[in-house]
């Protein structure tokens, strides 16, 4: 907030605004933007995690978490059903140093994909947040010297193929499938973000039914304040 957050909010206009990582409380914001119904998903644990939705548009049903008691503890997941679709705004585990986290992970990559194919037998999805993977070589800036560290690992690369294959598509590279150097988070150390040394972590994630409603996407590198920036979809 203290970092135009406001500004870049009002400057990008967007129908439907999502956060990721918020580590907030309820009762720890009053981030009120005009014209927007908005909704939080918090973590049980203080200053962790956390998932916010903003919408232009009221929807016309909100859940929280996926369904699964395990998983719903970090506030991670918000759905918001809309006449034609459903969006789901997701911070997926990060897998942490050594791993420690990565058989969490793939117990939670599962039970997520169960649960979007679960709406997809509804209506059609859009998901997007900080996925925590950079998928191919192309999207981060080592890929060698960070195979097998959290985030490019194989078993997180397979997970998200595993989700194209499954009828979705990852809405940047659809559009630019061999565009290089375009990041959307940098590690604050080793003066990372001047040298774009970063990974594309940030997606919006379309069903295939919906491959002809996407008009563009992109990634917002110009805009600071954070160690991610926006990335965007526009769909009609």
């Amino acid at each position: 907030m203290q970092k135009g957050f406001e500004d870049s909010f009002k400057a990008l206009d967007a129908d439907i605004f999502c956060l990721q990582e918020t580590k907030l409380q309820a009762g720890q914001h009053d981030f009120e933007p005009e014209g927007y119904y908005q909704y939080w998903n918090y973590a049980e644990k203080k200053g962790y995690s956390g998932t916010a939705l903003f919408s232009k548009k009221e929807p016309l049903s909100v859940t929280k978490g996926i369904g699964v008691e395990e998983h719903d503890h970090e506030g991670r997941v918000i759905t918001a059903e809309y006449e034609n679709f459903y969006f789901v705004v997701v911070y997926v585990p990060n897998s942490q140093r050594e791993l420690a986290r990565l058989q969490y992970r793939m117990e939670w990559e599962k039970a997520f994909l169960n649960y979007i194919k679960g709406l997809e037998a509804k209506k059609p999805v859009i998901y997007c947040g900080d996925l925590n993977v950079a998928h191919k070589e192309i999207d981060l800036k080592n890929p060698k010297t960070n195979h097998l560290n959290a985030g490019f690992t194989d078993e997180e690369r397979a997970c998200f193929t595993k989700v194209l294959e499954s009828g979705y598509i990852d809405s940047f590279r659809y559009f630019y499938p061999d565009k290089k150097d375009i990041y959307s988070w940098w590690s604050y150390m080793f003066k990372s973000r001047e040298k774009n040394a970063g990974w594309r972590i940030d997606y919006f994630v379309v069903s295939e039914k919906l491959k002809d409603s996407m008009k563009d996407a992109s990634i917002h590198t110009e805009i600071m304040g954070s160690d991610h920036c926006p990335v965007e979809l526009i769909i009609f």
